[in-house]
C-alpha cells in the first residue's frame, strides 16, 4: 500500500504515544536476511515477563499459543537461566529479565510503501494528525561508573586471568550513567538515529523504560531452517579524510590482534550453533568482513548452521544465549569473571532484542551502543566494552570504549 503523505517520522510519533511500542530499522542498510527496512509493532494485545529460572520455557508456551507476530526483550540477566550464574548489583533500570508482546498494530515499510502486517490500516486518518516534534534538550551530566585508572587495573588483572590459562578472552564493560536525567525519549533516539545510523537499530517502549539502540550487530537470525549469527569484534576508528579512512579499514583488516579476537568468538560461535544444528552444517560463510558505520569501522563474520528438525527454534536461541560477542571464550568462565569484575549489572545490555514471525522466523540484534532510560525513576544508562585478550593494552582498551560511546556522548553531555 503506497501512501508517502505519511512519513516514518509521523508513525513514530504516533507509536511514542502508548504504553508498548518496537521499532526495528535496518535504516536501508541491505544484506540477504534483511526483509523489511523498518517494522514498528504498537499496543500490546497480550504480553509475556518472565524472571531468569523458566523464562525460555514460558516464551516456547507463549508462542505455542499463539503463533503470532511477537516483538521482545531477552535480558543478558537470562545467563542465569542458562548456566549457574549470579551477579549481586545494583539496578535501578528495573527491565524485566524476558519480556515480549504481541502488537495491536503492526507496520512495515518495504521499498517506501507502508504495509500494515497487523491492524486496521485506517489508523492512518489518526496518524496523519501527528505532528513530528523535536524537543529542545538538556545536556545532561554524565558520570563514568569507574575512572581511567580502575578500568586499566581490571584488564590487568583479566590479563592475569589469561596468562594463567583461565580464559582465552573476556569482553569487560564500564557504564555511563545520569542520575535526576529528564529526557524525551523519542527525540534523543531519533538525534542518535541520524548521527548514527545502524543495520539494526530500535526503539523499544515498555512502559516507563525504554531502550534507544544504535547497534550494528546481529546476535540470530532464523530464515526457514537456517540460523544464522554475525558476531562483530575488531573495532577501529573513522577518519574524515578518504585516504587515511581506508588506511585504518586496511590495517583493521590486517589486523593479527583483531583477527584473533575475532576467529576465538568465531569459534565460540560455531559450538554454541552445534548445539541446534543438523549435523556437518555448521559453516563460516564469512571471516573478517570488514563494514564501514559513521563511527567506526568493523570486523564482522558470519557463521551459520541448518537447524535440526527436532530443536524448537526458542530451544536454538536459549543454545546460544547470551551472545559470544558479548561475554568471551570459554564463556562460562567469562561469564563468571565478568560477574566478579564489573561493577555495573548489565541487565539488558548486552542483550537482545528483535521478532518472532507467525511462521517461526525471528531477528535478534545485540543490545550495544544503546541507551537504556528508566523515566519514572529518572535513570539513564549506557555501557560499552570491549574484547579483553593477552595481547591487549589497557589504555587502548580504554580509548576503544570512549570511542564506542562517541556517538551517544555526543547528544546527550553537558
Amino acid at each position: 500500500m503506497e501512501d508517502l503523505s505519511i512519513n516514518k517520522a509521523q508513525i513514530l510519533q504516533w507509536a511514542s504515544t502508548h504504553e508498548v511500542c518496537c521499532v526495528l530499522d535496518s535504516n536501508n542498510y541491505t544484506g540477504p536476511y534483511t526483509q523489511y527496512d523498518c517494522l514498528i509493532a504498537v499496543g500490546a494485545t497480550k504480553e509475556l515477563s518472565a524472571s531468569a529460572g523458566n523464562a525460555f520455557s514460558l516464551l516456547h508456551s507463549f508462542y505455542g499459543n499463539h503463533k503470532d507476530w511477537m516483538f521482545g526483550l531477552l535480558s543478558y540477566e537470562l545467563k542465569n537461566e542458562v548456566e549457574i550464574l549470579s551477579a549481586k548489583r545494583t539496578d535501578k533500570l528495573g527491565f524485566p529479565d524476558l519480556y515480549f508482546f504481541i502488537p495491536e498494530y503492526l507496520i512495515a515499510f518495504e521499498h517506501n510503501s507502508i504495509i500494515f502486517l497487523k491492524g486496521d490500516a485506517s489508523i492512518l486518518t489518526e496518524i496523519k494528525q501527528f505532528i513530528t516534534k523535536q524537543e529542545v534538550k538538556k545536556r545532561l551530566h554524565i558520570q563514568n561508573r569507574i575512572d581511567q585508572s580502575a578500568y586499566i587495573e581490571t584488564v590487568e588483572n583479566l590479563r592475569k586471568h589469561i596468562q594463567r590459562g583461565d580464559i582465552y578472552e573476556v569482553n569487560y564493560c564500564q557504564e555511563f550513567f545520569s542520575e535526576n536525567a529528564v529526557i524525551d525519549p523519542l527525540s534523543v533516539y531519533n538525534d542518535l538515529n541520524a548521527i548514527s545510523p545502524t543495520p539494526f537499530a530500535g526503539f523499544f517502549k515498555i512502559y516507563d523504560k525504554y531502550i534507544l539502540s544504535a547497534t550494528p550487530e546481529r546476535f540470530l537470525c532464523k530464515r526457514g531452517n537456517r540460523l544464522i549469527s554475525q558476531p562483530i569484534k575488531g573495532t577501529a576508528k573513522r577518519s574524515k579524510d578518504p585516504i587515511e579512512d581506508e588506511d585504518i579499514k586496511m590495517a583493521l583488516r590486517s589486523s593479527s590482534k583483531e583477527q584473533a579476537e575475532n576467529v576465538m568468538i568465531v569459534d565460540l560461535v560455531r559450538n554454541d550453533l552445534t548445539k541446534s544444528a543438523v549435523h556437518g552444517t555448521v559453516k563460516v560463510d564469512e571471516l573478517f568482513g570488514i563494514y564501514t558505520f559513521p563511527q567506526v569501522h568493523q570486523m564482522i563474520s558470519t557463521i551459520s548452521c541448518e537447524l535440526a528438525p527436532n530443536i524448537h527454534f526458542i530451544d536454538a536461541i536459549k543454545n546460544t544465549f547470551p551472545m559470544g560477542s558479548m561475554t568471551g571464550a570459554p564463556k562460562i568462565k567469562a561469564m563468571q569473571l565478568i560477574d566478579n569484575y564489573e561493577q555495573a549489572k548489565r541487565g539488558a545490555f548486552s542483550g537482545s532484542f528483535g521478532c518472532i514471525s507467525p511462521t517461526g522466523d525471528f531477528d535478534f540484534n545485540v543490545i550495544i551502543r544503546s541507551i537504556l532510560y528508566n523515566k519514572k525513576n529518572r535513570y539513564l544508562s549506557f555501557q560499552v566494552g570491549s574484547a579483553i585478550t593477552y595481547a591487549s593494552n589497557a589504555e587502548d582498551e580504554y580509548e576503544e570504549c570512549l570511542l564506542k560511546a562517541s556517538a551517544i556522548l555526543s547528544i546527550l553531555a553537558d
